[in-house]
This record gives C-alpha cells, sequence and structure tokens, in this order.
C-alpha cells in the first residue's frame, strides 16, 4: 500500500500543491525513493518512463532548495531531449510556485540569448539537456559551483543517444558537495559505470515492471502509398474503439490529426510543443471515448496510461525494435490483446525488416489501399494465409 505524500515527509505547500492536481498517494518509485532522498542520500532508481519518476526527483529537489538561499542555480536536472526537458518544466513548475524557487528549461533549438537573460535574473533549477548547458558553461554565461542537487533522468536513453561524455563532462565540474539522483530503465553497463563514478553510497531502488512481448499482441504489416496513408488510418480508427497512432515528429502529429478531422475522424494531437493543459484535456477525451484516437511523438506519451486501446498504429516506423515494443505495448495493457499496426512506404522496408528480425517476427508485409475490406478486421485476418 502506497504512503501520501505527508507520510513520507513532503513539506505542507508541496502536499497542498500536488493534492490541487489530484496526486495524494506517491506511485511506487515515489514511495521508495523520496524518503531517502529527502535524508540527503545519493538514490539510484530503476523505473520505466510513466512510473512517476518525474515527482520521485522533482520533490526531494524542490524541497531542499526551498530551504536555501534564491538567485543562483543549485539544482540541476539533466535530461536527453528538449521534449523531455519541457515535460519535466511542466509537471514541477506548479511545486516551484508553491515555495517560490525559478525553474527553466534550457535546451538547443531555442533562442540562447532569451536563456541568458532569463539564467541573469537569477534562477535556482534548471533542466537541460547537455549540449546546450556545456555551450552556456563554456560561455561562462552559467556556473555549476553552488550547485547542491544534480538529478540524471533517463540516463539509459542519454547513453543511446551518444550524449555521456557530455554528462560526464559536465558532472567533472560540480566540485562541491552535492546529492545525485540518477533514474534509468536499465542499470548495465555504461550506466553501472556512471553511479560508481558519480554517486557516493547511492540507496538502490527499483520498480518492476512486466516487459511487454511479441506474443501478446497481434502484428500486422502493411505496404502503403504516401498519398493514401491518412485515408487507410482513417480506415482503421473507423471500425477500433481506442487507437493510439504514433507519429516521428511533433509536426507529423499536428498535420496528420488535420487530415483525420477531415476525414471525419476525431483525434487529437499530443506532442512536447502543447501545453500541458491542452494535453490533459485530449487525454481526458480519450479516456472518456469522446475522440477516437491519439496522434502521439514518442516522447509525449511516454507518461500516457490508457488502458482499453485496441489498436496501436504506427503511422511512422519505429527506430528500433525496443521503440516499437513500447509503442505496441500501449495495446497490451492490463492484460488486453490489441493489434499492432505498421504503415511502412516503398523505402521504408528494408528498416522494417531489421526490426522484424530482431524481433523474430516472420511477418509479410501486405500491400495494402484505403478501400480494403481487410482494414475492417485486422485482428482476425491473417497476413501469412
Amino acid at each position: 500500500m502506497s504512503r501520501s505524500f505527508q507520510e513520507l515527509g513532503v513539506a505542507a505547500p508541496l502536499v497542498e500543491s500536488l493534492s490541487s492536481r489530484g496526486y495524494v498517494d506517491a506511485f511506487a518509485i515515489q514511495d521508495l525513493a523520496i524518503e531517502d532522498a529527502l535524508a540527503g542520500r545519493d538514490v539510484c532508481g530503476k523505473a520505466q518512463t510513466g512510473s512517476g519518476k518525474t515527482l520521485a526527483f522533482g520533490i526531494p529537489v524542490v524541497q531542499t532548495l526551498s530551504e536555501g538561499a534564491r538567485g543562483t542555480v543549485r539544482g540541476l536536472i539533466l535530461v536527453p531531449t528538449r521534449e523531455l526537458a519541457t515535460q519535466v518544466v511542466e509537471e514541477l513548475e506548479p511545486l516551484c510556485a508553491a515555495v517560490d524557487i525559478s525553474i527553466l528549461a534550457i535546451y538547443g533549438g531555442a533562442d540562447i540569448e532569451k536563456q541568458i537573460k532569463r539564467l541573469n535574473q537569477g534562477v535556482e533549477l534548471i533542466v537541460a539537456t547537455p549540449g546546450r548547458l556545456i555551450d552556456l558553461l563554456e560561455r561562462k554565461e552559467l556556473s555549476v559551483s553552488d550547485v547542491e542537487f544534480v538529478t540524471l533522468d533517463e540516463a539509459d536513453r542519454m547513453a543511446d543517444m551518444g550524449f555521456l561524455p557530455q554528462v560526464e563532462w559536465v558532472l567533472r565540474r560540480i566540485e562541491g558537495e552535492h546529492q545525485t539522483l540518477l533514474f534509468s530503465a536499465t542499470l548495465d553497463g555504461a550506466i553501472d559505470t556512471l553511479v560508481t563514478r558519480y554517486q557516493r553510497d547511492p540507496v538502490r531502488h527499483e520498480v518492476e515492471q512486466d516487459e511487454v512481448t511479441v506474443e501478446q499482441m497481434a502484428h500486422r504489416f502493411l505496404q502503403v502509398h504516401n498519398m493514401d496513408r491518412a485515408k487507410i488510418v482513417a480506415a482503421i480508427i473507423g471500425h477500433s474503439s481506442k487507437t493510439m497512432v504514433f507519429c516521428n515528429t511533433k509536426r507529423a502529429c499536428d498535420r496528420l490529426a488535420d487530415d483525420l478531422d477531415g476525414l471525419g475522424i476525431a483525434s487529437e494531437p499530443i506532442h512536447g510543443d502543447l501545453r500541458q493543459r491542452q494535453r490533459e484535456k485530449a487525454l481526458g477525451a480519450f479516456s472518456d471515448g469522446d475522440i477516437q484516437a491519439l496522434v502521439a511523438t514518442d516522447v509525449a506519451a511516454r507518461g500516457i496510461h490508457v488502458d482499453d486501446v485496441d489498436v496501436v498504429v504506427h503511422f511512422d516506423p519505429p527506430d528500433d525494435h525496443k521503440t516499437y515494443l513500447h509503442r505496441s505495448g500501449r495495446t497490451a495493457r492490463a492484460g488486453g490483446i490489441g493489434v499492432a499496426v505498421t504503415l511502412v512506404l516503398w523505402n521504408q522496408e528494408l528498416e522494417v525488416k531489421r526490426i522484424q528480425k530482431r524481433l523474430a517476427l516472420d511477418i509479410p508485409i501486405v500491400e495494402m489501399f484505403s478501400n480494403d475490406a481487410r482494414l475492417e478486421d485486422l485482428f482476425n485476418w491473417d497476413p501469412t494465409a
């Protein structure tokens, strides 16, 4: 049984802020990590995305910073992508506001002068991608000399993206007494090296999560034509109850949602450029059945947990087999069995076959058009017949 945030020693203003958003009892990883982090221990947490780890590290960092001086950067959260940086800031902003802490997202692709101006106004907590952080440190526009709280979020993803040398470059420059929290879906290899080098006697917490397997869902691979793709998605959604569609970019999400709207399909995009309120509204409409589909990027979908999704459509094929499983697993939640449909353009066939091989999915890629009757019941259609 999970304890309440109050029972975990979370300060009253933060408990109030959490409660106003409907958060009263801690998730498993929060229940395990918050108390140790508040006690000043280094924490090494193994938890999947969507397990509530943002608050598991966010609550202790905000509470600790609230007890000290203002105006200089004392808390640093390192994340792999700009979308995740935005997401973490949105999640922690209400907590920061409750205790008068200033938070800022720092990432590449945004106006660096604006970020410098904001830093000069005084910020206590920054959420940063490694590249832009190093840029600001090298320009001497930012100092980590006062940092007393460091969090590495999704360390495994930073490793996958080749960011570990940059992460270590930053960590070596934080010389003062500080506490380090690390969260990752895996803790082996390079991540274990980070733990050994940069954490002091960390307490380890692990939240077991059942790995989704290929056997828990039906898989369909459709060779499609670009001009027909949106219509095919509309036909699939039209014969399903709840569908999640994955695109590789935010722009593709918006475009597809507009196309589906034009085809009479109620859907909403979900990605990092949308405000938290917009995302929550879209998610609520999807959960309640007011819209038939969510069109999401991988990062934005990470915190989304909706049961009864019967179809997942890979509008853009994923980059690798892990992402394929992570996306497709949305349809295998709560013991359900659904269909994962991958749309394959002529120039994507090789990469899709590579993913199939990694997952031992010996399933043919079948050409299909939007007027094909088989789209009405992909679950019971046998592509091998």
